[in-house]
């Protein structure tokens, strides 16, 4: 007789310990109860310059930052492993350039890992270098940008790769991408750090910062939360 058929009553198979912890989900454009906001319309008080020692130079407005062009990428003051990342974002209504030159700026997980940022409504760029690739490795699903001037919405589920005491990758780092309620990284994983030339390395690291690019153009950034998970 096997196992499960000696099971006679209900209960057996009833777990009751540990209880989740109670959340309050998010509402209004909130965040969960549980979250680390990072940004919400008032002020940059939870980021930085990333290049140098000083204050987060971006504009904050109307309860948006906006890149400033030439100030340089900014990263959260506190460093974070798994996440769930929620963003929201905005290419300018300004049509400028083409493909990368279009709306570009990006997220990037532990300081390493770029999930893009880009006007892709209508616009032509290489397929892994879209709105919503991991750059440079892995095309989206499918798109699902919004017209310029309109808010998108990621959501963003970081398992962060692992390395041993001898700096040994042991166990891949993977990320699923939801842009406007629609799947378009489904649990992928990632080759490496994330490069403009040349091909992914994987250097052992710890947790790191969230980084939003300046790539140039004024995109506009509200409403950033994380859990970690």
């Amino acid at each position: 007789m096997s196992a499960s058929a000696q099971i006679t009553n209900p209960e057996a198979t009833e777990v009751w310990e540990p209880v989740p912890q109670k959340v309050n989900p998010a509402k209004n454009g909130g965040a969960p109860s549980d979250a680390v906001v990072l940004f919400d319309g008032s002020n940059l008080n939870a980021w930085k310059s990333r290049n140098e020692d000083k204050p987060a130079g971006w504009k904050v407005e109307n309860g948006y930052m906006e890149v400033a062009r030439g100030t340089g990428d900014i990263m959260t003051k506190k460093t974070f492993g798994d996440i769930q990342l929620h963003i929201e974002w905005s290419a300018p209504t300004e049509i400028v350039g083409e493909g990368q030159g279009r709306g570009n700026s990006g997220v990037f997980l532990q300081e390493r890992y770029e999930v893009q940022i880009l006007d892709s409504y209508v616009s032509k760029t290489y397929s892994n270098g879209q709105a919503g690739s991991i750059y440079k490795q892995s095309i989206p699903l499918v798109n699902a940008t919004a017209a310029p001037g309109e808010w998108n919405v990621y959501d963003i589920i970081y398992k962060a790769p692992q390395f041993n005491k001898d700096g040994i990758k042991v166990a891949d780092g993977y990320v699923t991408v939801i842009h406007n309620g629609v799947v378009i990284q489904n649990h992928q994983r990632l080759l490496g750090t994330t490069e403009y030339i040349g091909f992914p390395k994987n250097s052992a690291h710890g947790d790191g910062a969230i980084i939003l690019q300046d790539h140039g153009n004024p995109v506009r950034f509200r409403n950033i939360w994380l859990r970690e998970l």
